[in-house]
């Protein structure tokens, strides 16, 4: 114990998810883990910080399982979009960025992230054409210089959207096939090579920060770039996360590819594992998520951006009954607007409720607060280290004001923070056993400062991408009509064995 900091949390109440209660209890922090709970009066060393948690509920930081470090720069600038509409306006939404707003966005989510009960993150962050080390280094420094933890995971493809959605590019008028030719990506090798050399030379582990491989939607990588995805992923021992069945456009394009669902095909090659992550599975029918649970695959559920979006309702409760590990995302803000799991608990619960009257299967709130830390926490490959306050878990630790008025009267803790809590009861966060909000003020971050630079960089932004939004409108009109009518289409896949849900229809 000599020399490793120590520090007891004495006074408040320790969310027991399960049961719905929180007694009473001290907390022992050594160093960065938790070390002991205990009744309160629990010994504690006496050169130990004392932490007056009176009138708080401490629960355990939210996992986001699924966001966009680039999408923060973007947030409010889209209403009516599409998925599909979503990928077209990449360049306009999030293109010429510098590598200091590529820093500046990964801080401003951090910063909202934490400010709002959440203390680690898979972050699928994008760069055009492919990413660089030096821009994962500053994405990946924001989240160490916030003191938020996270799993950076560039997202890849060799194949541009309107390569990859089968007719789409014979259905743009010759001036605009040529102007989309710009939207090529780097070819796969390149990709490969900056992802190699960031995971060889990575230096931000100590301060909780790793990296992870996003192909990141299967019909967008050539079966070669698929595969090397996965080699990467075997040689350095990291995570896999992919877009899968978010749309029924991604299901029709899947089927019309390789003539199986995208679970089915990734499967084939060898992805889907214990370390795979599949994002939003909105369209996954029963035997994809059969296939995921049996190999010990996850979910990010992303509830939020899947009804911003128009792609669906997800089927948690089947997931879970195949086995899958389900995870809680909020998904990136250029598509969610916000970065708050709170919500996103909230409506995850509330999404299994409309799917039918069968109210014995609908999603219990201890079951979506679950998902939403131990389910990411194994999403993030992070299972036995965070997501639980546990002795030897980290000491990761939201403290609620129950003298807030969400929490007036104090009923039922865990329906409480699914259903009640929208992040403005958050009062502190610690993290590793740091405190990195106190009294609902950021402590690693100057947010005036921040809100000037931010500024700075819309404006720059917004002359920067002046012709990407003209050119993003012509192909909204093609883009608009032509994916919608694809969707339209009736999912013959009975014959192929997969089993489609009645409430799509």
């Amino acid at each position: 114990m000599t020399g490793v900091p120590t520090a007891v949390i004495r006074g408040g109440r320790v969310l027991d998810i399960r049961a719905h209660a929180a007694p009473l209890a001290d907390v022992l922090v050594s160093g960065d883990a938790i070390a002991e709970i205990g009744p309160p009066g629990l010994a504690a060393p006496p050169s130990a910080t004392i932490i007056d948690a009176r009138n708080k509920l401490l629960h355990p930081g939210l996992i986001n399982g699924h966001t966009h470090s680039h999408g923060n720069l973007a947030k409010g600038m889209a209403d009516r979009i599409t998925l599909e509409l979503l990928l077209t306006a990449g360049p306009y939404m999030s293109g010429a960025r510098t590598l200091e707003d590529k820093y500046l966005s990964s801080l401003l989510g951090a910063a909202e992230m934490v400010l709002k009960g959440c203390t680690a993150a898979y972050d699928l962050s994008a760069e055009f054409p492919m990413p660089t080390t030096e821009g994962l280094a500053a994405i990946g420094q924001a989240y160490a210089d916030v003191g938020m933890r996270a799993v950076l995971a560039p997202m890849v493809a060799d194949i541009s959207f309107f390569e990859a959605i089968p007719g789409l590019m014979d259905r743009l008028p010759a001036v605009l096939q040529k102007e989309v030719e710009a939207f090529r990506l780097a070819p796969h090798e390149a990709s490969v090579r900056q992802i190699r050399a960031a995971l060889q030379d990575w230096k931000l582990a100590g301060k909780g920060v790793h990296l992870a491989v996003a192909p990141t939607i299967p019909h967008h990588c050539s079966r070669e770039f698929l595969l090397e995805c996965l080699k990467l992923s075997k040689d350095f021992a990291t995570g896999l996360h992919s877009h899968v069945a978010e749309s029924k456009v991604q299901v029709i394009a899947g089927y019309k590819h390789y003539g199986t669902s995208l679970t089915t095909y990734l499967d084939s090659l060898g992805l889907v594992g214990p370390n795979f992550t599949v994002a939003h599975g909105v369209w996954l029918d029963a035997d994809d998520m059969k296939r995921l649970g049996d190999k010990g695959a996850s979910v990010s559920h992303n509830p939020g951006s899947n009804m911003r979006l128009g792609n669906g309702l997800a089927d948690m409760r089947a997931m879970l009954d195949a086995k899958v590990n389900v995870g809680i995302g909020t998904d990136g803000a250029n598509c969610s607007d916000n970065q708050n799991m709170y919500e996103n608990m909230r409506l995850a619960s509330l999404v299994s409720k409309v799917q039918g009257p069968d109210w014995q299967r609908w999603i219990k709130t201890d079951e979506v607060l679950e998902a939403a830390t131990s389910g990411s926490a194994r999403a993030l490959g992070l299972g036995d280290k965070i997501g639980n306050l546990a002795v030897g878990y980290k000491a990761d630790i939201v403290f609620l004001d129950l003298e807030h008025v969400n929490w007036m009267p104090f009923n039922d803790p865990t329906n409480q923070i699914v259903h009640t809590e929208d992040g403005t009861a958050v009062h502190s966060v610690m993290i590793g056993g740091r405190m990195v909000v106190e009294n609902r003020r950021l402590l690693t971050v100057d947010m005036s400062s921040l809100a000037r630079k931010v500024e700075l960089s819309r404006q720059r932004l917004e002359e920067s991408r002046a012709p990407a939004k003209v050119l993003y409108e012509k192909l909204e009109e093609v883009v608009g009509t032509f994916c919608p009518g694809l969707a339209k289409q009736p999912l013959h896949i009975d014959r192929f064995g997969g089993h489609h849900h009645p409430h799509h229809h």
